[in-house]
């Protein structure tokens, strides 16, 4: 168990050639994903060195003042890269803003990819040097740890190996660095992040800067998560629900506001939203539907999965 007081695995046991470790990682992320949806994972390819140098830069630029920032909030992307300034967004059915600013790294299509059209440039921040340079190299790293997950992810499943690998490849997905600043007044039913789901396949979270996060597990207890230095926290976000028809389940979570003598101080959160193309069909998987477990979702794709939720948090 790590720290967190959710399961921890390794991911150089499914990297190794041992077939024996290889299928140990499968099964226990397997029984994490059914049993709790987070799981703690050290072995991937974020170094210590790279999340020091983002948590630095992104700490740089949420400390520059609002006007500075707000020249990056581009208005019509609703959000899709760059800034989006405090209070915007909110947890699906609530009305009360989370109380936090982030900013958002984009998938970066260096080929002829046509799927190149559907997405917005990154921002370049000129206030802050090496901004975006450090911003890419994580995004490529824990983009690159989610691939070896959601092999793993696959074969626990029964399907190829490979079965998502042409499906996230320039997906859509997203890194995130959130800015949770002191709070100055009562937050009148607001927290700094209400309790949610996350949209997408999985999401990696780097190790937060102060204690917050929140799991509800399946006792309905919320579980308090707290990722050691060299561990990514790894959940099931609802993508996944819906492709195994509830078999793997997206994990309720939140982030608290701190005990009272702890609110002038910030907090700094920067996970990795993986999400697929657009075109992947979240159709449940066959293999995921019989008479104990009847098919629950309807038909669609990712794409059309994404534009619902964006609309319901307020994002759109």
């Amino acid at each position: 168990m790590s720290l967190a007081g959710i399961p921890s695995v390794d991911l150089a046991d499914f990297l190794s050639i041992d077939a024996t470790r290889k299928q140990k990682f499968v099964n226990e992320l397997g029984q994490a994903y059914e049993q709790i949806g987070f799981v703690a994972v050290k072995g991937h390819f974020l170094s210590d060195d790279l999340s020091a140098r983002l948590y630095n830069r992104v700490q740089a630029f949420f400390n520059l003042d609002t006007e500075t920032k707000a020249k990056y909030e581009i208005p019509g992307l609703h959000g899709q890269r760059g800034y989006t300034s405090f209070g915007k967004e909110h947890a699906k059915g609530q009305s009360a803003g989370d109380l936090k600013e982030f900013w958002h790294f984009g998938q970066y299509v260096e080929d002829n990819d046509p799927v190149k059209s559907e997405y917005p440039e990154n921002v370049t921040v000129a206030e802050v040097e090496g901004f975006n340079q450090t911003g890419k190299e994580a995004y490529k790293a824990l983009e690159k740890t989610g691939k070896f997950m959601l092999r793993a992810i696959a074969l626990h499943l029964g399907l190829q190996e490979a079965y998502f690998d042409d499906k996230i490849h320039h997906g859509n997905s997203i890194l995130r660095p959130i800015h949770y600043p002191p709070i100055t007044a009562e937050p009148k039913g607001a927290v700094r992040a209400g309790q949610h789901e996350d949209i997408n396949l999985i999401t990696l979270l780097m190790g937060a800067s102060a204690d917050g996060l929140q799991v509800l597990n399946k006792q309905n207890q919320w579980i308090s998560v707290t990722a050691l230095p060299e561990q990514l926290v790894v959940n099931v976000g609802d993508m996944l629900q819906r492709l195994t028809n509830n078999k793997l389940r997206s994990t309720t979570h939140r982030v608290v506001n701190p005990p009272r003598e702890l609110w002038g101080t910030s907090r700094y959160s920067i996970p990795f939203f993986l999400h697929p193309r657009s075109e992947m069909s979240l159709n449940c998987l066959p293999a995921c539907i019989d008479e104990n477990n009847p098919k629950h979702y309807p038909d669609c794709t990712a794409g059309e999965y994404l534009d619902e939720r964006l609309r319901e948090i307020g994002l759109k």
